[in-house]
This record gives structure tokens, sequence and C-alpha cells, in this order.
């Protein structure tokens, strides 16, 4: 086990590498408009609807449910208030929306049928029989083995070109103090490729409330390239290589439904004897082709002083900083027979216990990247002067908050609502500092 053990922390901390988060002293600065209003492209080429996607019975609201235009590679998720928006070329409106959910009977609708406000999609929860399965794996540990093996088969095997909406927010408690967007290109290699993936900012803007940050700030390196590294078919080494399967405990717990798919639900956890953090989660694998479809998992981090070496590149003097809950997400589509990254998540809190302060500050910095639309290509998007470096810190790059129609015809993830009331709170604080 000592080989593992050194060899599993290299990859760990390689991982979250692109998830550090900086702490320091900060120097607040103003944040002034990105681009001026004459420059915002023209809204008349395309529709916006909005709405929201709930469970038919219990009316709770769906958090990342898919929407994707037929015959399109256009493609948005509801927020974790399973509300959506979805921006719609003119010539497309008569076309057709998929509306998928884990757990949930697919549901196609007709443009026709949506409205540009608070249209409402309701998910009938669906009931999987065990008898659907034809064959039931009986070793869990091989069955995860197997679809390592049939990456090469079920992903893309050539690199496609992706448009892609990123946001990174930080909060105080329940207050949101920080919030950066940027729509992305990516040039995304084959799955078979050991090259990275490659990442352009095309648009991007930030507002901070640098009255909130208590003589602190977060800086989140890697950006877009942190929720790019989360696609674990891509990157196995963020959870699992050959000699990391040995230590996690799998358990074939159930199955059910998406697009009409029948997946298996794996569920894992590192084994007691293994000391170094690791992960545990969920796994969803296509029955038939063995592609993982989705996967929830977390970061164990009852080591608190192991947890915090790996995300805490510097921190503040006079104060203890630790994670309390580390968890990520990744979602993919399928095409044509292959699979492709579509979603990703991240989520970290963070407690700081102040050695002479009678409370403690918590802290939660959540990442998010959602592929809006895609086509193949063997063109890289730049020079290399103009790509993202992977170590990115992204509110260095940007500043300014623009208007609501600054990102276009572009598709993004609707903002929650404490999210836009920090935004307008804020807005209000710089336009009284700049009179």
């Amino acid at each position: 086990m000592k080989t593992f053990y050194f060899q599993s922390k290299k990859t760990v901390l390689k991982i979250t590498a692109l998830l550090i988060i900086f702490m320091g002293y900060f120097e607040a600065s103003l944040a002034l408009p990105l681009v001026p209003k004459s420059n915002q492209p023209d809204t008349l080429t395309y529709v916006q609807y909005k709405g929201s996607v709930i469970d038919q019975e219990t009316r709770s609201p769906l958090a990342f449910a898919s929407l994707t235009l037929d015959g399109t590679n256009i493609a948005t998720v509801t927020n974790t208030e399973g509300e959506f928006a979805l921006k719609v070329p003119k010539n497309l409106t008569n076309g057709k929306v998929s509306i998928s959910f884990l757990g949930y009977k697919d549901k196609s609708m007709s443009l026709s049928l949506f409205k540009q406000e608070k249209t409402r999609i309701e998910m009938e929860l669906l009931i999987v029989a065990l008898n659907e399965v034809r064959v039931f794996p009986k070793d869990p540990e091989l069955l995860i083995r197997a679809v390592m093996n049939k990456r090469g088969e079920n992903y893309f095997n050539e690199p496609v070109s992706m448009t892609a909406f990123y946001r990174e927010t930080i909060k105080k408690r329940r207050t949101y103090v920080s919030l950066s967007e940027a729509v992305v290109e990516v040039f995304k290699q084959s799955y078979v490729s050991n090259k990275t993936d490659i990442a352009q900012l095309y648009k991007a803007r930030k507002s901070t409330d640098y009255t909130k940050l208590d003589t602190l700030t977060f800086k989140l390196q890697g950006g877009p390239y942190s929720t790019l590294y989360m696609d674990i078919m891509k990157n196995p080494d963020m959870v699992f290589t050959d000699d990391m399967i040995g230590c996690y405990e799998f358990n074939l717990e159930n199955i059910t439904k998406i697009n009409d798919r029948l997946i298996y639900i794996l569920s894992f956890k590192q084994r007691p004897h293994v000391d170094q953090p690791l992960y545990f989660g969920k796994l969803y694998i296509d029955t038939e082709s063995l592609a993982i479809t989705s996967a929830t998992f977390n970061l164990n981090v009852s080591n608190k002083e192991m947890a915090g070496d790996m995300y805490i590149k510097k921190k503040p003097v006079g104060a203890k900083v630790y994670p309390t809950s580390a968890s990520y997400r990744v979602d993919y589509r399928e095409k044509d027979g292959r699979w492709y990254y579509s979603y990703s998540r991240g989520q970290i809190t963070f407690k700081i216990e102040w050695f002479k302060r009678l409370f403690n500050t918590i802290y939660e910095s959540t990442i998010e990247m959602a592929v809006t639309d895609w086509e193949k290509t063997k063109d890289k998007p730049s020079k290399n002067s103009e790509r993202m470096k992977p170590n990115i810190v992204l509110t260095d790059e940007i500043s300014g908050f623009a208007d609501r129609s600054f990102w276009g015809e572009y598709n993004v993830i609707e903002p929650e609502k404490p999210i836009e009331s920090a935004i307008r709170k804020i807005q209000k604080r710089l336009e009284r500092e700049l009179k």
C-alpha cells in the first residue's frame, strides 16, 4: 500500500492544483463596464425562452435538467432552482426541444408551446422494472474496469470546437460577494488523445463586493480549465486510474433511465484502510454501451489538515483554513453513438477559524460550465498568445458587469435569484461611487 499512497497523493494533488483558492489581503479596485453598450450584438436574430422544469407531482424544481434543440447541438441546463433560459435562432423557432432528467420520463415539446417568460415544464417520475435489464453485473469492480477500457469506443474520437458558458461565484455564508461569468471557446481534444483541452476567453464580466470580503479575497486558479478537468472520462486520473480502482469499494445500487436508456447506478467510496483523501459518489452507466452518462462525487475531507493542504495555496496570517465539503458533478450527452462532455460543476465550502476572533467565517465557492453548442473540427481555435493559461485566475483577467443583453445570442445558465439580487446591490454601489 505504500506504493499506492505516494502515487495517489501525487495524482490528487495534480487534480486540486486546478482548484486552488488563494487567500490574502485585498486591494479594492473599482469595477468598470467591460464593453460599451454600443458594441452589444444584434438581438433580432434570435428568440429567448425562459421558464422552469419541475416534478409533476411534488412541484419541486429539477436542477441540472437538460434542454436540447432537436436536430442541432444547441442546448442549456436548468440552474439549482430549476430555471432555464434558451436562446434559439429565429430560423429554428419551428423546432422541438427535448427535455431530459435522470430518473424521469423524457419529454419533447414544440417551441410554439414555449413562452418568452414563465414556461413551465412538468416531468413525470420514471419507474423501471428490474426485468428490463438483460445483464446484471455480479462484480461491480469489473464493471468500472470495463467502463474505463471502453472509453475509446464510447466517447468522441476526434476533436470538436465547443461554445460554453462558465460561471464562478463566492458566497460568504448566505450572501454572494463575487461573481464572474464568461463565454468560452473550447477546443476539446479526442478522448483517445493525451493532449489537454484548449480554452479561449470570448466574453467575460465580473462583479465583486469587496466590502463583504472581510479583508480577504479569494482567487480561483484554473477558471474554465478546472471545469474541463472534471471530465473524468477525458481525465480518468481525476478519480479513477488502474492503481486507484483497488482503493475503492463499489456497489451496484439500482437502475434508472435517461433518454430512453437503461442506466446502472454504481456507488463508490474509499476503503477504510486508505488514509489519503479520495472520493465517494455515484456513477450512472449506460447498460448497453457501458458509457458513463453522469457522475456525482465528493472528496473525503474528514482529514482537515490534509484536505486543507490540497486546496489552499496561501493562507491568511492568524487563521486556520480547511474545506468542510467538496462536491463535483459531470454530465455527458450522446450524439450518433458517441458521448461528449456537456456540463460540470464544483462546489467547495471553507471554514476560517480565526485565532483572535470569537466567530468563524464560512465561504462557499462554486464553478460550473455548460456546453451550449459544438461542431466537429480539426482547426485549433487560436494562436498560442490568445489561449487561456491553465493556471488562469479569471477575476484578474476581466472587470466590470455589463447589462443583461451583454451575451447577445449566446446561451447562458439562468442566474439564481440571490445572485441577481447581489448584482443589483453591487451595481447600485458602483453607480454611487462613479457619481
